[in-house]
């Protein structure tokens, strides 16, 4: 069985519910489907919460009705019978009244998660619903019944596949199943949601409880770009990629997957496709732990790095010395990107800077601290494993007109990382596709 997930903007008409029906059953085969909320209605539901931690009921109703004006206009958009229209209201209503609610009570953190739960409610019953009025054999599965965090806020794998398994044969022997993306239930039993990735991690996290052959994340992008579109002229999908080149590529600004959403498919060894709702015949990009040797892949930026120089003769010969210094940044919560030592001093780069001014302060009992603001990190990723000889001679060519602060190299099999200025960002990331990709001198 295949697992397909579907964003938000891929459900956010009633054209869009219709196209999505079409893909999930072209093959004929079993799918289970993962959706997120319409988009839109998220920003919606957070803007609902907003007024009711403000204490201002008024504002809230007045989005929940423009809420609900546009979801009856869906209504009569996606449905061909007047029962199905009917049905589908009834729930509808008894979602807005469900929000409605909430202007009477007292207002925290849980009831806001309860709330901003409702978006994927709302557009998994309006699917399943269309596709019962076309003959289809569909069921919703309500992912509250099965998916669940652990006290760390980090999802259950043991609990899911269970409970999971159990609802499955309750409801064997439908063409789709339906459920929610990024809603969960907390330990202790409460709404809750998967922070990071969203219902991306849903998908994957399902994925490998089923043991599917296959989990795709269908977007409005073509799969992920050997470089920035944004920045740079003439870029390319990339059709294959190793999972720790995605996560790399993820992590360094790549914005189409959250690295931590593909770690349960990488764990089950089930190979990861990303498509395009608007594109559905193009091949996208697999992720899968298959390598492709002797290539570099893509290049990826991260933006609002800082670089932070700790300088001291007490490091020389010293043991103990960068314990110290990276327990000044576990304390603050602050992870680090990329470290660069000498014997004299240790350079280290992070993206987050609220406890900046602690941090420094701290390092100053071991040496002279120095802080570079406005920095990028640029990531080349691909088969960079240190016995392929000339692939970082070439990067370093692309790079020569670049001034690099740091460079982080052997840390990873698949990746070299360069620290520059912001404002070098768009010339090093041209430079580098220009050499690497498009076969132009640098």
């Amino acid at each position: 069985m295949k697992v397909m997930k579907f964003g938000g903007t891929s459900v956010g008409t009633p054209a869009r519910m219709k196209e999505v029906t079409n893909l999930v059953t072209k093959s004929g085969e079993p799918v289970f489907v993962v959706l997120s909320a319409m988009s839109g209605t998220t920003n919606s539901l957070v803007e609902i919460s907003d007024y009711l931690y403000k204490k201002n009921p008024d504002g809230a109703n007045e989005v929940i009705n423009q809420l609900e004006r546009k979801y009856m206009k869906h209504v009569d958009e996606l449905y061909a019978t007047d029962a199905m229209k009917e049905q589908t209201r009834e729930f509808l209503q008894s979602e807005m009244n469900y929000l409605r609610s909430f202007t009477k009570e007292l207002f925290t953190s849980f009831e806001e998660k309860s709330i901003v739960a409702q978006g994927e409610m709302m557009s998994t019953n309006m699917v399943v619903n269309y596709m019962k009025e076309q003959g289809i054999k569909a069921v919703l599965l309500n992912a509250l019944d099965f998916m669940r965090t652990d006290k760390n806020s980090e999802p259950d794998p043991v609990y899911i596949k269970e409970k999971l398994a159990a609802v499955m044969e309750k409801n064997e022997g439908q063409q789709v199943y339906i459920t929610q993306g990024f809603i969960c239930r907390n330990a202790y039993g409460e709404v809750d949601n998967l922070q990071r990735g969203g219902s991306d991690y849903t998908a994957s996290l399902i994925g490998a409880a089923l043991n599917a052959e296959e989990i795709q994340i269908w977007t409005d992008i073509d799969g992920m770009h050997n470089n920035d579109p944004r920045v740079v002229d003439k870029t390319d999908p990339v059709h294959q990629l190793h999972f720790e080149e995605a996560a790399e590529l993820a992590y360094f600004g790549a914005k189409i997957l959250h690295p931590t959403c593909v770690q349960p498919a990488k764990y089950a060894g089930i190979p990861v496709r990303l498509l395009n709702t608007m594109q559905p015949d193009a091949e996208g990009t697999t992720i899968s732990n298959k390598t492709e040797y002797g290539k570099i892949k893509a290049v990826a930026a991260k933006d609002n790095i800082i670089a932070v120089k700790i300088k001291s003769s007490r490091m020389l010969l010293a043991t103990g010395f960068l314990r110290k210094v990276f327990e000044i940044f576990e304390s603050y919560q602050t992870p680090i990107d990329m470290v660069c030592t000498s014997e004299v001093g240790v350079s280290m780069s992070i993206d987050n800077s609220t406890h900046l001014g602690e941090i420094v302060d701290e390092l100053k009992k071991y040496g002279t601290v120095t802080v570079d603001t406005g920095m990028c990190v640029v990531c080349v990723v691909g088969d960079l494993d240190w016995s392929n000889i000339g692939f970082e001679t070439q990067v370093l060519e692309a790079m020569k007109n670049i001034p690099v602060r740091m460079i982080s190299y052997g840390g990873s099999n698949y990746n070299i990382s360069f620290l520059i200025r912001e404002e070098d960002k768009k010339r090093a990331l041209q430079a580098l596709s220009d050499t690497l990709f498009n076969n132009k001198e640098a």
